[in-house]
């Protein structure tokens, strides 16, 4: 195991460590937008966090696999999913070093951004998931695009990637259909409370 693998691992169990509850439970708006009334089938949960995103899927019928590197953000998550009465198949994987096997009708990677990956190591995970689409699939990807208004000017200056540079990333070949690629601004409001808003791209891509 790297350095940078062992400190990925240290930063995010640290970082679910921190309280008994980190997101809200409810799943990311933007993959309910853009895979509610789909067909249920397969799905992969990358970067799952606490299991909301997973566990709203296999409430509508999603045979599930969700993987995180955080074995305490798992943990909640299968403890939620018992509460909830549906079944996950849950995959520790640190994406900068290992991939599940297998392909999937829906591959979810929301946003998959960390302050110890490696250069250009979230461009090989996506191709990574794109790979993972099953002929017919769908491969949905939401990614920051700004730091929300109320941030620091250190977040400010943070690059966040366009939906062109995510495009380019991904290097998909011609049997790729874009079904959505769009700029989402949504209200945000900062831990203290001061309401503001952050834009998010969205893109919703489709395996022939």
């Amino acid at each position: 195991m790297t350095d940078t693998v062992a400190n990925a691992e240290e930063f995010w169990e640290d970082f679910y460590r921190e309280r008994p509850q980190i997101w809200t439970g409810n799943p990311n708006p933007l993959l309910v937008r853009e895979v509610s009334g789909s067909a249920p089938g397969t799905a992969l949960d990358l970067g799952c966090g606490e299991g909301a995103d997973a566990i709203w899927l296999a409430e509508r019928g999603w045979r599930v696999t969700a993987v995180d590197i955080s074995a305490t953000a798992m943990e909640r998550g299968a403890q939620r999913a018992a509460e909830a009465g549906v079944s996950i198949v849950w995959e520790r994987h640190d994406l900068q070093a290992s991939f599940p096997a297998g392909s999937f009708d829906l591959v979810s990677a929301q946003f998959l951004h960390s302050p110890v990956e490696l250069p250009d190591e979230r461009a090989a995970i996506l191709r990574s998931a794109a790979a993972a689409v099953a002929p017919g699939g769908v491969l949905v990807v939401g990614s920051h695009a700004a730091a929300p208004s109320w941030a620091s000017h250190a977040m400010h200056a943070h690059v966040f990637p366009t939906i062109e540079q995510v495009l380019a990333q991904l290097a998909l070949g011609p049997q790729w259909q874009v079904e959505t690629a769009e700029l989402v601004h949504t209200p945000s409001t900062s831990p203290e409370g001061v309401p503001g808003e952050r834009a998010d791209s969205v893109l919703r891509l489709r395996r022939g």
